[in-house]
């Protein structure tokens, strides 16, 4: 075709008016594009990892009773709404000084990560001795734990770990086994930074004291696999009729408080010697090698009465 237009036809550019057909169309700026990168569709955790979030509810009961032993006080723990975010993003907005632990979920494809606040952990010690359980003044200046928070933190990571694979028990078996453990945002490895990894808080309320939050991290690639056999396997062991009821009993007689004492000796002595004690006398007790720990009059515990941060303690060698 030739240059010059054909006869009746007028040379037209995107902004011209075209007529066909009898029907005007004023020429529209192109639409604006955007760009879109394989993999990072949105997701919504809500629609699609129901089976997380009904586990989830489960995991906060499970959470108050673990957690109200070491704050000695009624507890609230409720399951936060999932969110995800890439991996880099979440530790981001993590503080220097916090307790991160990686755990491998096997057979599965993936593990988790349990993350613990340090000032949480600082509560926890304060509170398990008899303290407020505020939130400490030093809290930006920390570097690492002190030995009691380690030992603190080592007994509640096991029970932790160990309520997370109870969870998992329904939907498949695991085995969580820890890979690694670390108290710097800046030395975890767990997935690549780009990853999206699937966030689970746990909102911990204690009636005194600063509330804090744990949170649990899964990849969200091991999760997609497998939501709908999770949603379909908590669904349909849902608690129904008496097992609803029972659960519901259970739950409200963990929150009863029960007076906790301790007796060191029980010496005898005579009524006269009674009736003549004054200030500077000397009474004779045996201690025994392993101290009571009674609820009622029942012994639930023996252990060793210690010091420890310069507080009596009692450390439990034997339960029942």
């Amino acid at each position: 075709m030739s240059d010059a237009a054909a006869p009746g036809l007028a040379a037209l550019s995107g902004d011209d008016i075209l007529k066909e057909g009898g029907d005007a169309r004023v020429g529209r700026a192109a639409p604006e594009v955007r760009e879109f990168a394989l993999g990072s569709d949105s997701f919504r955790p809500a629609e699609r990892l129901t089976g997380l979030e009904r586990m989830g509810e489960k995991i906060a009961r499970s959470l108050r009773t673990v957690i109200e032993p070491f704050v000695q006080v009624r507890t609230q723990v409720s399951a936060v709404p999932l969110s995800t975010r890439t991996f880099d993003d979440w530790l981001e907005s993590q503080p220097h000084l916090i307790s991160l632990s990686h755990y491998r979920l096997q057979p599965m494809k993936g593990g988790m990560l349990i993350a613990v606040p340090a000032e949480f952990v600082a509560a926890l010690i304060e509170r398990f001795y008899g303290g407020a359980g505020g939130p400490s003044g030093n809290a930006g200046k920390r570097t690492e734990f002190s030995a009691s928070e380690e030992l603190l933190l080592a007994r509640l990571l096991e029970k932790l770990s160990a309520i997370m694979v109870e969870a998992w028990r329904e939907v498949s078996p695991v085995e969580a086994s820890l890979v690694q453990r670390e108290t710097s945002r800046f030395h975890i490895r767990f997935v690549r930074p780009d990853d999206q990894v699937v966030v689970q808080n746990f909102a911990i309320h204690p009636a005194e004291g600063a509330p804090a939050t744990i949170t649990v991290l899964y990849p969200l690639a091991m999760l997609r696999p497998i939501e709908e056999q999770m949603a379909k396997r908590i669904h349909d062991e849902a608690p129904t009729g008496n097992t609803a009821w029972r659960s519901m009993l259970a739950e409200a007689l963990s929150e009863v408080a029960l007076p906790v004492r301790s007796i060191l000796a029980r010496p005898e002595i005579s009524l006269q010697r009674l009736m003549t004690l004054k200030p500077g006398d000397v009474i004779p007790i045996q201690i025994a090698p392993r101290t009571p720990l009674l609820v009622a009059s029942r012994t639930i515990a023996e252990g060793q009465i210690g010091e420890q941060d310069g507080r009596a303690a009692l450390l439990v060698e034997r339960i029942g």
